[in-house]
């Protein structure tokens, strides 16, 4: 059966169709409604308009935060209207079938690991690096969730081993100081330039500068590249991962996978590292694509 993969991002949402062979039949794309019935009506239409031409399909989505497998309601989404609601109930109520729902960056890592740059690896790590920090595991082609929901929530542990000018860590929006998501994210980057070398910069142009020659750039870059390779080692203690796929914005920074795949070893509790680092393969994509993979063990569901 065809699959259609949803990803439910902030600002947009865009569908694909895909056939059994995982072939692209068909995308739309729409803004997002900024209401929650709004958002479910959206989804509901999209799906109709790509099966009315092409025929039924299962329905994977990603979304911002997570399920709790307590209540089965949506915690700690960026898209507010989400939280507190029991958004997969209420989705697969409105579109009368069995739905697949994972967080998008769990979906991002999915993608990567069934058919993008981490499909040589058993067990893949997939990192988001954009406005937030997140990951997802997945194992053998096989998503891990955990039993709170959370694995590869990465970017909500500390920076290891901080250095003397990271003893002061900066406060995070969920309400502890030092995250990872803090020093690493897009944000957290151009912050943490703006308190050593002063300026207002984004991490886009800090890369710039830093290509161009500027010293104070290249000494953030530095800095952002060795806590990346201390973050990436704490996790790779512990998973021991075949590859690391990096995604998200601040992934696309010129040289960015070589340079922590340089540093990780430094870190890493091993007298060898065969750990792959490399960057995303399908990049933007990878959400949608990973929402319909969600079905990759079971192409037949229950309409």
């Amino acid at each position: 059966m065809n699959r259609i993969g949803i990803d439910l991002g902030g600002t947009k949402i865009e569908a694909r169709l895909f056939d059994r062979e995982g072939r692209e039949l068909a995308r739309k794309r729409v803004a997002t409604p900024r209401t929650y019935d709004s958002t479910l009506q959206t989804l509901h239409a999209l799906v109709a308009g790509l099966e009315a031409a092409h025929g039924a399909a299962c329905v994977g989505i990603a979304h911002p935060g997570s399920t709790s497998p307590a209540s089965g309601l949506m915690r700690n989404a960026n898209s507010v209207w989400l939280n507190d609601r029991p958004f997969g109930a209420d989705l697969s109520a409105t579109l009368d079938r069995e739905i697949r729902l994972a967080n998008d960056a769990n979906c991002f890592a999915l993608s990567e690991a069934v058919d993008g740059a981490g499909r040589e690896g058993e067990v893949v790590f997939g990192v988001i690096l954009g406005t937030g920090v997140g990951g997802g595991v997945v194992i053998n082609g096989q998503l891990l969730e955990g039993c709170q929901g959370i694995a590869g929530e990465w970017g909500h542990n500390p920076l290891p081993w901080p250095q003397d000018d990271e003893l002061d860590p900066p406060t995070c929006w969920c309400g502890k100081t030092g995250c990872l998501e803090t020093w690493l994210s897009g944000p957290g980057f151009a912050a943490a330039h703006a308190r050593q070398h002063g300026g207002a910069l984004s991490a886009r142009e800090i890369f710039a500068a830093a290509e161009h020659g500027d010293s104070a750039a290249a000494d953030s870059m530095a800095r952002h590249t060795d806590r990346l390779a201390r973050g990436l080692a704490s996790v790779a203690n512990i998973l021991d991962p075949d590859i690391i796929v990096l995604g998200g914005g601040v992934s696309n920074a010129p040289g960015l996978p070589e340079r922590v795949a340089d540093r990780l070893p430094n870190w890493l509790f091993s007298d060898i590292c065969r750990t792959r680092i490399v960057r995303h393969q399908h990049g933007d994509a990878s959400g949608v694509r990973g929402a319909a993979w969600l079905w990759n063990d079971a192409p037949e569901p229950a309409l």
